[in-house]
């Protein structure tokens, strides 16, 4: 049953590499709803599109394919005795929809104004490094730069030889704010998607401990495979979250561990910065990245990584 309000947005490129395109999947893994040209006049750009508002999303939400007769829907925050609803308008014509294998997925946000990211809030990341739970949430950033799409290339610097993975769950902002109360917090969250906080350790923690140059080097950030809006998660904290690295297990979590979840920390940064539309926030990583194997292990040419959030998908990467 598909809920009202409950989409898995996408950015991609059709045949013959178009410009990016706005789109809808029907499934996770389905077929993709072209939205630019079901809804010609939407933005191209995710980060605009958000702009837009409600009046976007709802545009998008006349796409999403009608479920079978005789059941009906209700919004995903609704009761027992809420009002049923339809999308107002079924798939009418397949010029709209393109097999997946003829698209290629882009990162849903290419283009965010900012890219927040979050250490240390995974009570078991903590533990693992011996260190203290902190009290207040452990702020950095990376470029714009480092995204990539769910299936790109991770390139490899020449600079570093402990590039490192970690699985994050990713929060986009749909609603501008600034000074953020917690009980309001989600109202700013559109939706949310997989990403992975690619490290340079040997940067990050040696080198002058140089956190930002550790952490943004190109290509070092990779969102995806789509921008799952937040009607469509059952509970954002209490998500399995899993990487693995060559078929090999090596994070495996859940998102109730974290410290400070979405609230606290949607508050916290709103102090100090103003939220738009699109900007991501990445929420910390679970135990097992690869510096704090014994001994450690690190990424090299060749490698493939996959991270997996449930309910929100799988991104997997080559490093190249």
């Amino acid at each position: 049953m598909r809920l009202l309000g409950a989409m898995r947005l996408v950015r991609f490129r059709g045949p013959g590499g178009a410009e990016p395109r706005l789109g809808l999947e029907e499934a996770a893994g389905g077929n993709v709803v072209d939205l630019s040209v079901a809804e010609p006049a939407l933005p191209r750009s995710m980060r605009a599109f958000l702009e837009s508002g409600q009046s976007g999303l709802a545009a998008a939400q006349r796409w999403v394919p009608l479920v079978p007769a005789g059941i009906t829907l209700t919004t995903a925050r609704s009761g027992p005795s809420a009002e049923t609803h339809r999308p107002h308008r079924a798939l009418e014509s397949s010029q709209h929809r393109l097999p997946r294998e003829r698209v290629r997925l882009l990162a849903p946000v290419g283009d965010p104004e900012k890219v927040i990211c979050v250490g240390l809030n995974y009570r078991d990341h903590c533990l693992e490094q011996n260190v203290k739970i902190p009290k207040e949430p452990i702020i950095f950033n990376k470029f714009p730069s480092t995204i990539i799409g769910p299936f790109d290339d991770i390139v490899h610097p020449e600079e570093s030889s402990e590039v490192d993975w970690e699985v994050e769950l990713a929060a986009v902002i749909g609603k501008k704010g600034r000074h953020i109360e917690e009980s309001s917090a989600l109202d700013h969250v559109v939706g949310f998607t997989v990403a992975n906080d690619v490290s340079a350790r040997d940067w990050q923690m040696r080198n002058g401990r140089q956190w930002l140059l550790g952490k943004t080097f190109d290509t070092f950030c990779p969102l995806g495979p789509a921008l799952v809006t937040k009607e469509a998660v059952a509970d954002v904290h209490n998500l399995r979250i899993r990487c693995s690295v060559n078929g090999q297990l090596m994070q495996d979590s859940s998102t109730s561990q974290l410290i400070f979840r979405l609230p606290k920390l949607i508050a916290w940064v709103s102090r100090f910065v103003t939220l738009v539309p699109g900007d991501i926030l990445l929420t910390g990583t679970p135990p097992g990245v690869g510096a704090f194997q014994k001994p450690p292990v690190f990424l090299k040419r060749g490698d493939e990584v996959q991270c997996e959030i449930e309910e929100l998908g799988t991104i997997c990467n080559k490093v190249v």
